[in-house]
């Protein structure tokens, strides 16, 4: 390696040409690092005393030195800093032909610009430029450079947008450059040339501390796999595999939801869920596993290509199939992402005729009823991905249809699919207003068996009985003498909203206005007003009878799943009757003993830590579970030993007062041992448990799922 301190544009006139490899991220710089640059810049251009601005380094392989094609130099750190200020130098040389009263500046002609900065002037075909990108992007920033025409709809969103940008700002100076073009001239950077004989080039680009945006996991994903191999390989590998799925995702799509994706597939593959920070870490890993000679590589590329391209017919909308791209719409709305991992596996397994289309079609709809279900229930979602994580390993997938409902309805406690009861009971009482995505089940309700959809968007919500707190004499009348009480627990309500195109006419008027004038429910098309055209009132009755019939049908619209008690118990797992114990099996814990106050205690606060947490006595110890144990106490005369279902070395103990007990023969389950003796210890106490729950319910993730 050799380094050194470098002016920019002497650096940039002295280079035959930079090239980005393959392997690189599109360009990325949004308008907040341009602004950023462009701030440096004028301030280091209007100051005489400022000596120069370092603007990072540009680090690069140098190109084998050939009489005929030489090879330029492979960028592997810069790229976003070239870019940007090619950009910057070709729109300060389109402002300068523009103006005839410009004072000529030295070095800065248009020409200069260009001859010295921006081409090759006596290069042919891409030799002609000093700066070469990547696929869209090369293409976008060739057209800028030579003055065509470039647009959005099939080119580089970020150097469009950039270029435009600088254009605009360079306009703002009126004429007056001089800041602009000193400041240029002032930039520096460290020039560090690699030896691809002696360098290792990936290992050198994730330790660089960039100035630039921060790669993202799937950018390292990519460059993991490709800087490694010969040239060819890398081309053959990208325009055949990565490139493919970079056109599927698209420009703002790729850089919001790869990584999502690729996270996705490492849970498929590894049956874990990787941190979001560590998907990389854990994708090397599971590489490593899978080979890493060539043919491996090849296999590895063309999986991630194949599942991409699931997920893209799934999260992207681009499923050709109507019944799935129906049904994977109703989950983008419902933004059900947590669900991904056992969705790309039942898509793979579709692919390969383990599962028909009108399975997986109810499948997917067996989903989104369970998640909606949930939702309205009010049931914590912070275990959901690790229930769709692991969901598939229990699927029979001979009898996959079947399997995938006994699944769904053998699960246990705070994992539970709700039933038709809880489900109805919470849907009658439930705020559905400031319900998140409502104008999804709104949708649903409106269009379920219609074969002519409505489209909500064309519509609003409508309270029926108004939102006003400030009643008219007519709306008190027919909400009867608790008006008040009627009215804020009936407002916001599945009985009383429906949708209309005439929110704005309705107003506050009284019902009997609404149901009659021109447009009203009596004239309403929408199967969610029907029956609101025959009602003389609106009070609490009729509110429930309403939400009562669309009750019933909304079990219909998001259905659970059904089995025979027969089928089902050929999927549930058969114990032994278990012998029942209680607290007097335990003589530590028996009346007026010092530690049965410090008990009661200590289960009052755990079981407070979450609704889904539940007490078993067992023969040696009580055992406090969500699916599983959370913790366990074994009673003794002088205090309760606790047993935490964690690693030691995952256990947050500023205290100290934990113990390993990996190697030590215990009852309870959990390798970390605390010991409660005295009231005082329980706050500390209770906030290693919450430890150990957050854990099981996998809120140590910090998901957004």
């Amino acid at each position: 390696m050799k380094a050194g301190e470098a002016n920019f544009l002497v650096f940039l006139k002295n280079a035959e040409q930079f090239s980005i490899p393959i392997f690189q991220r599109m360009y990325s710089w949004q308008k907040e690092e341009c602004q950023q640059l462009w701030d440096d810049i004028i301030r280091t251009g209007s100051n005489s005393q400022i000596q120069s601005h370092f603007i990072g380094s540009i680090v690069y392989i140098g190109g084998v030195a050939k009489v005929i094609d030489p090879e330029p130099f492979m960028v592997i750190d810069g790229q976003q800093r070239l870019t940007t200020i090619t950009l910057l130098l070709e729109a300060l040389a389109r402002e300068i032909e523009s103006r005839d009263n410009i004072k000529p500046i030295t070095g800065f002609t248009p020409e200069a610009i260009r001859n010295q900065y921006l081409l090759n002037l006596y290069g042919y075909d891409e030799h002609h430029y000093k700066l070469i990108l990547t696929e869209t992007d090369k293409d976008t920033l060739i057209k800028i450079i030579t003055q065509r025409e470039a647009s959005v709809s099939s080119g580089s969103i970020r150097i469009l947008e950039n270029f435009e940008f600088f254009k605009e700002k360079i306009k703002t100076l009126k004429g007056d450059l001089v800041a602009l073009c000193n400041g240029l001239a002032k930039l520096m950077v460290v020039d560090v040339a690699l030896d691809r004989t002696q360098d290792n080039p990936q290992l050198i680009f994730e330790s660089m501390n960039s100035t630039g945006r921060e790669l993202s996991q799937a950018d390292l994903i990519r460059n993991f796999i490709l800087m490694g191999l010969t040239q060819e390989l890398q081309s053959d590998l990208y325009v055949n595999y990565w490139r493919p799925m970079e056109i599927d995702f698209g420009q703002e799509a790729y850089d919001l939801q790869f990584n999502q994706f690729i996270r996705h597939y490492l849970t498929i593959k590894t049956g874990e869920i990787p941190v979001f920070n560590k998907v990389y870490d854990e994708f090397k890993k599971y590489s490593h596993l899978f080979g890493t000679d060539i043919p491996s590589t090849y296999k590895l590329v063309s999986d991630i290509r194949k599942f991409a391209d699931y997920y893209c017919r799934m999260a992207l909308g681009k499923e050709p199939n109507k019944q799935l791209a129906d049904a994977f719409q109703d989950l983008r709305e419902l933004r059900v992402d947590v669900a991904y991992p056992l969705l790309l596996e039942m898509y793979e397994d579709y692919q390969h005729n383990l599962l028909s289309e009108e399975d997986f079609v109810s499948a997917v709809r067996l989903v989104e009823s369970y998640v909606f279900r949930r939702s309205v229930c009010n049931i914590p979602t912070n275990s959901m991905n690790k229930t769709f994580a692991n969901f598939s390993k229990n699927i029979d997938k001979t009898n996959y249809l079947e399997s995938i409902k006994a699944q769904f309805l053998l699960l246990p406690s705070y994992r539970r699919f709700p039933d038709d009861e809880e489900f109805k009971r919470n849907l009658l009482i439930r705020d559905l207003y400031n319900f998140p995505r409502r104008s999804y089940w709104l949708r649903k309700l409106e269009n379920y068996n219609r074969k002519e959809k409505v489209s909500v968007t064309d519509y609003t919500i409508e309270h029926i009985m108004p939102q006003n707190a400030n009643l008219s004499e007519e709306w008190r009348r027919s909400l009867g003498p608790e008006w008040e009480q009627v009215h804020k627990t009936w407002l916001h309500t599945l009985g009383n909203l429906t949708l209309t195109g005439y929110n704005s006419e309705y107003s506050d008027r009284p019902f009997t206005q609404k149901r009659d004038m021109e447009g009203g429910f009596k004239q309403s098309p929408l199967k969610l007003n029907k029956g609101l055209g025959e009602l003389d009132d609106w009070n609490e009755v009729t509110i429930q009878e309403r939400a009562e019939r669309l009750s019933r049908e909304a079990v219909e619209v998001w259905s659970a799943p059904t089995l025979d008690d027969l089928t089902l118990s050929n999927y549930r797992f058969q114990k032994e009757k278990p012998t029942v114990y209680s607290i007097a099996n335990y003589p530590s814990l028996a009346q007026g003993k010092p530690m049965r106050q410090l008990y009661e205690a200590f289960r009052k606060e755990v079981l407070a830590l979450d609704p889904v947490i539940t007490e078993e006595y067992l023969k040696n110890y009580i055992a406090f579970k969500a699916e599983t144990n959370i913790v366990d106490v074994i009673p003794w005369e002088r205090h309760l030993t606790l047993i935490l279902n964690m690693l030691f070395s995952e256990i947050n103990d500023p205290k100290g007062i934990c113990r390993d007990v990996s190697n030590i023969g215990r009852w309870g389950n959990g390798d970390v041992e605390v010991k409660l003796s005295t009231f005082e210890e329980l706050p500390y106490i209770i906030g290693l448990v919450r430890q150990a729950l957050e854990k099981q319910l996998g809120n140590e993730d910090s998901l957004q799922e």
